[in-house]
């Protein structure tokens, strides 16, 4: 990420600007307050009213936004790549995106309304201590307890969250290889589309269909997680991960690191070792 953390967390209560290009590259979380709007998300309509929160994984697909005079909302926007290594892969966040990539709308109770609006206002009174010495971690965690608050939310009301239809089965268990750590060393399309018995192209149709990201954006995410779990930990060698991560060269797991994480393994280690 160019830019500081403290610059690409925002809280904010403009609701015509949550497809804003600022927030291209993050998830939007929003309640509605009070009043009543709609927008267009993945050119479908879905409308919003008190207590209603959003979840927005993809504001460059929302469009035609509209309120009545008395909508009121409060969010916050959040880099999606921040937000994915705050929890682990074998997560409910798998399959609940997927969900809320369909529909991004979940009505909760009042009791549940005041807690996310406390863990937005959290957010919002820290988000300026960008001197404090562990600041990324301290909104990681405030971060972290108000996405937990949402997949409590969400599961409340979403025993299945997928269809039962083969779209849906291919779904659950593609996802299912991913939770189980697959992608630790598969990290190939076909790998996937042979365990399901599907080919590449159905399997990759399906998948961005269903979820708006690619087959490969879910393995690599994936495969991230881990790698940064191994990195984060001393005992392994940096050599010694990517035969791990069944690597052939340890020239390619650096490459890995530098389009994923956004440097190589060596760099990433020394900076933490500086911090």
């Amino acid at each position: 990420m160019g830019k500081n953390l403290h610059e690409l967390i925002v809280c904010a209560e403009e609701f015509e600007l949550i497809n804003s290009p600022a927030f291209y590259d993050c998830i939007v979380h929003l309640i509605c307050t009070s009043g009543s709007g709609s927008f267009f998300y993945n050119d479908r309509l879905f409308s919003l009213s008190e207590n209603d929160i959003a979840v927005i994984s993809k504001p460059q697909l929302v469009s035609r936004i509209e309120s009545d005079e008395g909508f009121r909302c409060v969010y916050v926007a959040a880099p999606d790549r921040f937000l994915h290594n705050l929890l682990p892969a074998n997560n409910y966040s798998i399959q609940g995106c997927v969900s809320l990539f369909d529909n991004p709308i979940i009505n909760v109770s009042e009791i549940d309304a005041r807690r996310f609006q406390a863990d937005i206002a959290n957010i919002r009174a820290r988000i300026d201590n960008a001197d404090h010495q562990f600041y990324q971690e301290l909104m990681g965690s405030l971060l972290q307890t108000m996405v937990y608050d949402l997949f409590d939310f969400h599961a409340k009301t979403n025993v299945n969250i997928l269809t039962t239809d083969r779209v849906g089965y291919i779904t659950r268990q593609f996802f299912t290889l991913i939770e189980a750590g697959r992608p630790k060393t598969q990290r190939e399309v076909s790998y996937y589309a042979a365990q399901l018995n599907v080919t590449s192209k159905y399997l990759s149709d399906t998948i961005k269909r269903v979820t708006g990201s690619s087959v490969s954006t879910h393995i690599n995410n994936a495969a991230t997680s881990i790698a940064l779990g191994y990195l984060k930990d001393d005992s392994m060698s940096i050599s010694q991960i990517a035969d791990e991560m069944n690597f052939s060269f340890l020239s390619y797991f650096s490459r890995f690191c530098v389009k994923h994480i956004g440097v190589s393994p060596v760099k990433f280690r020394t900076a933490g070792a500086k911090d």
